[in-house]
C-alpha cells in the first residue's frame, strides 16, 4: 500500500500541466511556481497524514481558491484570454470530493462543498452533492433548510415544499426546519400578494401561479390531440392571428376565488405548519414564540393578522399563564405598526393595558418583566422616538417587577 509521500506525489503530478501553462504564458514566474509547488506539497502531506482534520482540508481549499482568484486577476491585467478556469475549479472540486470521502461526518465540509458548487454555478453537481449529503445526514436540519431555501430561491416551490416536508419528518427534535418552512411559505405569500396588488388583481396572481406551476410540463386534453389535422388527414398549420388561447381561469372561476378566498393565498399552509408542529417533541412556549416572531415580521402579507391571531389562540389554549404567551399577547397590537407613525401611540396604549392585566394573571411576573424590559430597551435606544412615548416607556421600565 502506497504511503503518504507516494500519494502526495500522485496528486501533485496531476497539476503539472496547469503549472506549465502558468510558466509558458507568463502568469507566474519560475520562483512563484516553485513556491506554489512547495505550498501544495505541504498541504498534500498534511491532508494525507493519518491525523488530518476537516479544518486542514478547508484551509487547503481556501488556499486553492485564493490561487485561482490571483490567476484570474493576472490574466485580466495581462489580457490573457486563453487561460481557462476549468483546471483550477476541477482541482478544487477534486480536493473537496476527497475531503468528504475522508470525513463524511463533517457537516462543515459538506457545507463548504455545497457553497463552492453554488459559487461557480455548478447546478447539476450541486444537486448531486446535496442528495449525497442528505442521505448521509438526514437528521441535520441545516442541510434540509439549505436545500429547501435553494429550491425556493430558484422558483421551484413544489420541490422546496417536498424537501421541507421530508426534513420535517426527520428533524422532530429541532424547530429550525419547521420555522424555515413557515418562513418560505410566508415569503411566497408576500410575492403572491404583490402580484395580486398589480393590475389584474387576484386573477393575475392566480394565473401566473398556475402558468408557472413549479416547472411542471402540462399536457393538453386527450380529445385535442388531432386539432391540427383536417378531415382528409392532412396537417393544418396554426394561424397566429386566431390562436384561440384560453385563460387559465374563466371569469366565473375568478369571481368565485376572489369572493370565497383561496386557502393557499389566505395563509392556510403556514397555519398547517404551525398546527402540525404543535404535535412534535420540540414544541414548547419558546418554539411558539419563535413562530409568533416569524409571522410578525411579514407586514406585507394580507393574511398576517389571521395567522398571528391563530398562533396566539393556540398559545393561550396550551400555555395560558406562561410569560411567553403573555408577552406575545402584549406585543400583538404593535404588529404591522412602525414607531414613527401616528397610530403608534394608540397601539402602545393598548399594549401597556395588556401588560397591566397580564402581570396579574401570569405565572411568572419576574420572567414577564424581563421579557418586556428586553423588548423596550432597543425602542428607547432609537433617536427618532417621540419624547412623550419615550417618557411613558421609561416609566414602564421602572415599574416592571424585578427578578
Amino acid at each position: 500500500m502506497a504511503g503518504v509521500p507516494e500519494k502526495a506525489r500522485f496528486y501533485l503530478e496531476r497539476a503539472v500541466p496547469q503549472l506549465r501553462e502558468f510558466e509558458a504564458k507568463g502568469i507566474f514566474t519560475t520562483d512563484e511556481i516553485r513556491s506554489l509547488v512547495r505550498k501544495r506539497t505541504d498541504f498534500e502531506h498534511l491532508v494525507l497524514s493519518p491525523g488530518n482534520k476537516p479544518t486542514d482540508w478547508l484551509n487547503y481549499v481556501a488556499w486553492e481558491q485564493s490561487l485561482e482568484l490571483l490567476r484570474a486577476k493576472r490574466c485580466r491585467r495581462l489580457q490573457i484570454r486563453t487561460s481557462s478556469k476549468h483546471a483550477g475549479e476541477g482541482r478544487i472540486f477534486g480536493i473537496l470530493e476527497r475531503a468528504v470521502n475522508r470525513h463524511p461526518g463533517s457537516i462543515e465540509l459538506w457545507k463548504g462543498y455545497l457553497a463552492y458548487a453554488s459559487d461557480v454555478k455548478a447546478t447539476k453537481r450541486y444537486r448531486k452533492i446535496m442528495s449525497r449529503a442528505l442521505r448521509m445526514h438526514p437528521a441535520k436540519p441545516e442541510l434540509w433548510v439549505l436545500a429547501g431555501r435553494r429550491s425556493a430561491k430558484d422558483g421551484d416551490m413544489q420541490a422546496a415544499r417536498g424537501l421541507f416536508m421530508r426534513g420535517a419528518r426527520f428533524c422532530i427534535r429541532d424547530a429550525s426546519v419547521w420555522l424555515e418552512y413557515a418562513r418560505c411559505e410566508m415569503e411566497w405569500l408576500e410575492r403572491m400578494d404583490a402580484k395580486r396588488g398589480r393590475q389584474g388583481g387576484a386573477k393575475r396572481a392566480l394565473q401566473e401561479q398556475a402558468e408557472k406551476s413549479d416547472d411542471e410540463i402540462k399536457l393538453g386534453e386527450e380529445d385535442s390531440q388531432n386539432d391540427d389535422i383536417d378531415e382528409g388527414g392532412r396537417l393544418v398549420f396554426p394561424d397566429p392571428e386566431n390562436s384561440g388561447t384560453k385563460g387559465v381561469f374563466d371569469e366565473d372561476t375568478t369571481k368565485k376565488l376572489e369572493s370565497k378566498g383561496n386557502p393557499a393565498l389566505d395563509g392556510a399552509i403556514p397555519l398547517a405548519i404551525f398546527d402540525v408542529s404543535r404535535k412534535q417533541p420540540f414544541f414548547d412556549p419558546t418554539a411558539a414564540e419563535q413562530f409568533f416572531n416569524l409571522f410578525a415580521t411579514f407586514n406585507a402579507v394580507s393574511a398576517q393578522d389571521r395567522i398571528v391571531q391563530h398562533v396566539l389562540d393556540r398559545m393561550a389554549e396550551i400555555y395560558p399563564g406562561d410569560p411567553t404567551t403573555c408577552f406575545c399577547h402584549i406585543r400583538q397590537p404593535l404588529v404591522k405598526i412602525d414607531m414613527n407613525t401616528p397610530s403608534y401611540p394608540k397601539a402602545l396604549q393598548e399594549a401597556l393595558a395588556r401588560l397591566r392585566s397580564s402581570l396579574s394573571t401570569t405565572t411568572n411576573k419576574s420572567g414577564l418583566g424581563e421579557k418586556v424590559r428586553l423588548w423596550i430597551e432597543p425602542i428607547l435606544a432609537s433617536e427618532d422616538l417621540d419624547p412623550g412615548v419615550r417618557t411613558v416607556l421609561e416609566h414602564t421600565v421602572r415599574s416592571l417587577p424585578k427578578p
